[in-house]
């Protein structure tokens, strides 16, 4: 069911509220009334008045909730021009030219979409942060400020599964035997046969006896 509430002779340019007339068309009322209301454009106030409008006819004439209305329609016509001159020198005078407007809203029931519900997945958990702590340092006026230390953050590990680790057989050592070294024969090292030096003969004493006396006769002499 369509419901429209129509403003005429409204002081305002048609171009400002086509501007903003071209962004609502279509959207939901009660998000649209919400949007215009903190708008800054002389526009929006007007077409924002009209549309409040519209949902209270809905509401009160057919018993629509305002939740279930949506803009099918939004139409803005210039109305008539208030003419005003400005004098200005040697008998001169400039044109004024205020334009109006007549705005006209059209608003509609329609089944709101339901809102989608999650797919079962769960939110990941957030990190916790712990109070930071901070240092006092020793000293009066000179003393360095106090520096905050942020703890880090606590991650939290998921738990897994355990791991199933297959069992490998073990492997018997074979012990082998030493094997046989054959010892080369020693061959038997002759000695070599000790020879005995002749030991030296003393001179006889008459012997000594006699060459003491040449050798004084000789110094005699």
């Amino acid at each position: 069911m369509e419901v429209k509430a129509i403003a005429k002779y409204v002081r305002v340019q048609p171009r400002k509220v086509r501007i903003i007339a071209d962004e609502v068309r279509g959207k939901s009322a009660a998000h649209t009334v919400s949007l215009l209301r903190y708008h800054t454009s002389k526009g929006a106030q007007a077409l924002h008045q009209v549309l409040v409008s519209a949902m209270a006819n809905a509401q009160e004439n057919h018993g629509i909730s305002p939740e279930q209305l949506k803009i099918s329609a939004i139409t803005v016509d210039e109305g008539p021009r208030l003419k005003r001159m400005q004098a200005r020198a040697m008998g001169r005078g400039n044109r004024i030219v205020k334009k109006t407007s007549h705005i006209t809203v059209v608003v509609e029931d329609y089944e709101a979409p339901k809102p989608v519900k999650p797919h079962g997945t769960k939110a990941k958990p957030r990190p916790t942060f712990a109070a930071p702590t901070r240092k006092r340092t020793r000293g009066g006026k000179g003393a360095a400020p106090e520096t905050v230390e942020a703890a880090a953050p606590v991650v939290e590990i998921a738990e897994t599964a355990p791991e199933v680790v297959a069992e490998v057989p073990a492997v018997e050592e074979v012990q082998t035997a030493p094997e046989a070294v054959a010892e080369a024969p020693v061959e038997a090292v002759s000695e070599a046969p000790v020879v005995e030096e002749p030991a030296k003969s003393e001179p006889a004493p008459e012997a000594a006896g006699n060459e003491a006396e040449a050798s004084e006769e000789k110094g005699a002499e």
